[in-house]
């Protein structure tokens, strides 16, 4: 968890219709493209770019997914995700995600573990990793 010094970042959605199966609620695969949207965001609100420290060489990639379903989302349901990242090893870093509502209701708490590592799989060490943490 984090201390008071450890800043969350938070992204804004609101669920699609499209988003939802036929039991009117969002797919349980659709949670994952939220989550990959805000790690983004919360990249970028750090000052870096996805796309840029990939074409530095570096790769983060997703190693493990940790979802742990709550309650559901519904069409036009708004909804906010809760990021900060914790590293684990010179490596690895844990995002620590929650979706909320405006009530701070919880619908998913996840734990994403991003491994940096070069095009050919070596581990690399991502050096402007601090600006994360």
């Amino acid at each position: 968890m984090p201390n008071s010094t450890t800043p969350f970042h938070t992204s804004f959605f609101s669920v699609r219709d499209y988003e939802c199966d036929m039991q009117g609620i969002v797919n349980n695969s659709v949670y994952q493209n939220y989550l990959e949207h805000a790690r983004h965001s919360f990249i970028k609100s750090r000052g870096l770019d996805f796309a840029e420290i990939t074409e530095s060489g570096i790769h983060l990639v997703l190693m493990k997914a940790e979802l742990e379903y709550k309650r559901s989302l519904k069409s036009g349901d708004d909804f906010f995700i809760e990021t900060f990242v914790e590293r684990i090893s010179r490596f690895k870093f844990v995002f620590h995600q929650t979706i909320l509502d405006s009530d701070r209701n919880k619908f998913l708490s996840a734990k994403m573990t991003i491994a940096s590592i070069t095009a050919a799989g070596k581990p690399i060490i991502f050096e402007q990793a601090n600006a994360l943490l």
